[in-house]
């Protein structure tokens, strides 16, 4: 085996290449903050692709510069999952996630992943902590942080019924998901990944990778994050509650915390 064969074999098998799409529009403020913190991540065997909706601000501006090092389209698409599904479809790695123009992975996430995975290769994804920050990048919501990462370490399929407790951005599955699960679902528009979630749970135990592994933004503009968004996200949420489970006793443990979560977060966003 020659040094070069040498080397493409130990790439395969040390670096599995890692698919991650960002699904954008009008994101021109944060979109080059994700590019930068996926790009800087220094992964040998990264394929970055960016599904731009048909952005009218900067955005297109920020992709062209990066062209020599991302993937990316921009078109009309018909909203943000069907961009994360199409992006997903284009993908070839074997590893895959996705990650919003807003959020950001934190340095060494991509290679921790890769080493989790080869150390479990029967593990068909896996999650890790997330920290919430503002727009200015200050860490907010400690408590809830900290809470999540409890449910994260007992992880178990009552706790996800109750509550999503599976950071979107700090979650990574192989590509046999895909062939065994499908992909988002479509007619969602802001809770597909918590349903996804739980789809993927009904057939294997997802790892908990104790280690931060990325940054979930809270901006005016977050569409899971706006008041006037509130009814219509709750509303979503039941319909899959009531998809994936038929235990009266889950349900009205849900609704509960949902409740106590919405005054906290009412709470939090006046201060």
């Amino acid at each position: 085996m020659t040094a070069k064969n040498s080397r493409q074999s130990e790439n395969m098998v040390d670096h599995p290449k890692i698919s991650i799409v960002t699904p954008s529009l009008n994101q021109g403020e944060f979109i080059e903050e994700a590019i930068r913190s996926v790009l800087s991540q220094g992964y040998p065997a990264l394929e970055y692709i960016i599904m731009d909706g048909g952005s009218s601000d900067h955005t297109l501006a920020v992709l062209e510069k990066y062209s020599g090092q991302i993937k990316w389209i921009s078109e009309k698409d018909e909203g943000q999952t069907n961009a994360i599904n199409r992006g997903l479809r284009w993908a070839e790695g074997s590893i895959l996630a996705y990650l919003n123009a807003d959020d950001r992975l934190l340095p060494g996430a991509l290679s921790k992943v890769a080493q989790v995975f080869a150390q479990n290769p029967d593990a068909m994804w896996l999650t890790g902590k997330c920290r919430i920050v503002d727009r200015h990048d200050r860490e907010i919501r400690r408590p809830i942080t900290l809470y999540k990462n409890l449910l994260l370490s007992l992880g178990n399929f009552p706790l996800l019924v109750m509550t999503n407790y599976i950071s979107q951005p700090a979650t990574f599955w192989r590509r046999e998901v895909l062939n065994a699960a499908g992909y988002l679902d479509e007619s969602l528009r802001y809770v597909m990944d918590y349903e996804y979630w739980m789809r993927l749970f009904l057939r294997y135990r997802p790892l908990f990778v104790p280690s931060y592994l990325a940054v979930f933004k809270i901006q005016s503009d977050s569409k899971t994050t706006s008041t006037g968004h509130k009814t219509a996200y709750v509303d979503e949420e039941k319909k899959i509650i009531e998809r994936h489970t038929k235990s009266r006793g889950l349900r009205f443990l849900h609704d509960l915390h949902r409740a106590g979560m919405t005054t906290a977060y009412s709470l939090m966003n006046r201060g």
